[in-house]
C-alpha cells in the first residue's frame, strides 16, 4: 500500500501538535527540514497542517455530528486523520473528495486496523454527502455559532463581542482564518529594497513591496526561506510589519545605549540597529541561552555587529542599569492573540486564567524596565494581543503609579498610510481585520524626571 508522503507527514505534525502540545511552527519546520521533499509537497503539507489546525474546533464539531463513536474515545491517530480528511473536504478547491477520502483510508489502514479505516471511509463520506447541509448551532446564539463557524473558543467570542461589538468580531474572527502575508525587511545595512527583490526574483521568488514601510516586502511564494542565497547572505529578516514598527517608534539613533530586555528570536533588535547604521550599543536579553544564540547568529548573518547578547530574568531588577539607557524596548510576553493567522493553535491553547497571569507578568516587566531609562530617554512597550488588559490598560496603571513618566505622541514616525489618530496620545492599537498585519499594540513613554 503506497502512502501518500506529504499528507502522512502532516499528520505526524499534527499528533505532534495535538496530543503532544508541540508548537505548530517548531513543529512544521523540524518535519519540512529533516525531510527528503519536492517544492509543492512543503507547501501542501504546510496548508493541511496550518489550515487543520485554523478550523479545528469546527472539524472536531462536524466529526461529533458524523461518527458513531465520541471523539475523546477515538484513538488520537484515527481523530486526526479525520481531521485532516474533514478539513480537505470544507476548505481546499482542488483536492476531489475522491482523494481526500482515499487517501485518508490509507493512512488508517496504517495508523489504525481494518476497522479504523472502514469507520474514517464513513465518516468522511458521509460529510461530503451533506457539506451544504451541515447542522451548525442556531445563528440566534450569537457567540456560539461564531465559535463553531468561525472556529475560536466561545470564551474569546464572548470576551471580543464586550469589547468590540457583533460586527467588529464577526470581521475579526474572518480575519484570523485568512492567510496572512509572508513579510520580510530588507537588511538597510547590506542592500536596498529594489536591489533585494530584483536578487529574490532571479531565484525564483515573487516579490512586492510591503504596505507601510520602505524596509517591508512581501513574498508571494515563499517556501524554504532559509535556503535561499538571499537569506545566507543576509540580505534580510522573516517580521511582520507591525513588529518593525515598534523599533520605528522607539527610533534609536547612532550611538545611543539601547536595553531590549525581552530580546529573543531577535528581529526587532537587529532592525534597531539597522536604524542605528550599525553604531552604538544595543544590550539584548533573554532568559533562554538557546534563543540568544539564535540571535547572535541572526547578526552575524545580517552583518551586526553592535547587539550584546546578556542572559538576564526581565522580571528582576538590574541596580547596574538604572538611569542608563537612552532608549528602552519592552517587547513583552504575552497571550499573542494577535497573530492567531499565524499560530492558529494559539487560539486553543489559552484561556482566561493564563491571562491573568500573564497580565501580572508584563507589569512587573514593564516597572523594572522603567528604571532603566535616564532622564528625557524613551520606552517603548509592545505586545502581539489585542487584548486592552494586556495593552493600554497596563500602561495606564503603570503612570498612575509612577508620575515621572508620560505617553508621548509619535505620529510624525509612522508611514503616511498609516496614520492613527491615537498615535498623538502615544500608542496604536492594530488589528488584522482593519490593518491587514498581526493584531498588535505599541506604546510609547518619555522619563520627565
Amino acid at each position: 500500500m503506497a502512502i501518500d508522503m506529504a499528507r502522512e507527514t502532516a499528520l505526524k505534525i499534527l499528533y505532534d501538535i495535538n496530543e503532544n502540545n508541540a508548537y505548530s511552527n517548531i513543529s512544521v519546520n523540524k518535519h519540512l527540514e529533516s525531510g527528503n521533499l519536492r517544492e509543492i509537497d512543503r507547501a501542501f503539507i504546510t496548508d493541511l497542517v496550518y489550515g487543520t489546525e485554523k478550523w479545528l474546533l469546527q472539524i472536531d464539531y462536524i466529526i461529533e455530528k458524523y461518527s458513531s463513536v465520541k471523539l475523546k474515545k477515538l484513538s488520537p491517530w484515527i481523530k486526526n486523520i479525520l481531521r485532516v480528511g474533514i478539513y480537505q473536504l470544507l476548505h481546499t478547491d482542488k483536492i476531489p473528495v475522491s482523494a481526500a477520502c482515499n487517501t485518508s483510508v490509507d493512512l488508517a489502514k496504517r495508523y489504525g486496523h481494518q476497522a479504523s479505516s472502514r469507520f474514517v471511509n464513513a465518516v468522511l463520506r458521509n460529510v461530503a454527502k451533506n457539506i451544504d447541509n451541515i447542522p451548525y448551532p442556531d445563528k440566534a446564539n450569537v457567540a456560539e455559532s461564531f465559535s463553531v463557524i468561525y472556529s475560536h473558543p466561545k470564551w474569546m467570542v464572548d470576551r471580543w463581542i464586550s469589547l468590540f461589538g457583533v460586527d467588529f468580531t464577526e470581521a475579526l474572527l474572518k480575519s484570523n482564518n485568512e492567510v496572512p502575508d509572508f513579510t520580510i525587511r530588507v537588511n538597510t545595512l547590506k542592500t536596498v529594497r529594489d536591489e533585494l527583490i530584483e536578487v529574490l526574483h532571479k531565484e525564483g521568488v515573487k516579490a512586492k513591496n510591503g504596505k507601510y514601510l520602505e524596509e517591508a516586502v512581501v513574498l508571494e511564494n515563499p517556501s524554504s526561506i532559509t535556503r535561499l542565497e538571499a537569506f545566507k547572505n543576509g540580505l534580510f529578516q522573516v517580521q511582520d510589519e507591525s513588529s518593525m514598527l515598534a523599533s520605528r517608534v522607539l527610533d534609536p539613533k547612532e550611538g545611543e545605549l539601547v536595553i531590549d530586555v525581552c530580546s529573543a528570536p531577535g528581529g526587532k533588535t537587529t532592525h534597531m540597529a539597522q536604524l542605528m547604521n550599525n553604531k552604538g550599543t544595543i544590550v539584548a536579553r533573554d532568559v533562554y541561552p538557546h534563543k540568544l544564540k539564535l540571535m547572535e547568529n541572526a547578526a552575524a548573518r545580517l552583518g551586526i555587529d553592535n547587539i550584546k547578547t546578556e542572559i538576564f530574568d526581565a522580571c528582576l531588577l538590574d541596580e547596574k542599569m538604572l538611569g542608563k539607557a537612552d532608549k528602552v524596548l519592552v517587547d513583552a510576553p504575552c497571550s499573542g492573540l494577535g497573530i492567531i493567522r499565524k499560530k492558529p493553535d494559539i487560539k486553543y491553547s489559552k484561556n482566561l486564567n493564563e491571562l491573568d497571569e500573564i497580565i501580572g507578568l508584563q507589569r512587573k516587566i514593564l516597572f523594572n524596565a522603567a528604571q532603566y531609562i535616564k532622564v528625557g530617554g524613551c520606552l517603548v512597550y509592545s505586545t502581539c494581543s489585542i487584548q486592552p488588559e494586556e495593552n493600554l490598560d497596563n500602561i495606564m496603571a503603570f503612570l498612575s503609579e509612577n508620575n515621572q513618566f508620560k505617553l508621548i505622541g509619535f505620529e510624525e514616525l509612522l508611514p503616511e498610510n498609516l496614520k492613527i489618530s491615537s498615535s498623538r496620545e502615544g500608542y496604536i492599537q492594530l488589528y488584522p481585520n482593519i490593518n491587514q498585519t498581526d493584531g498588535f499594540f505599541i506604546c510609547k513613554i518619555v522619563r520627565e524626571i
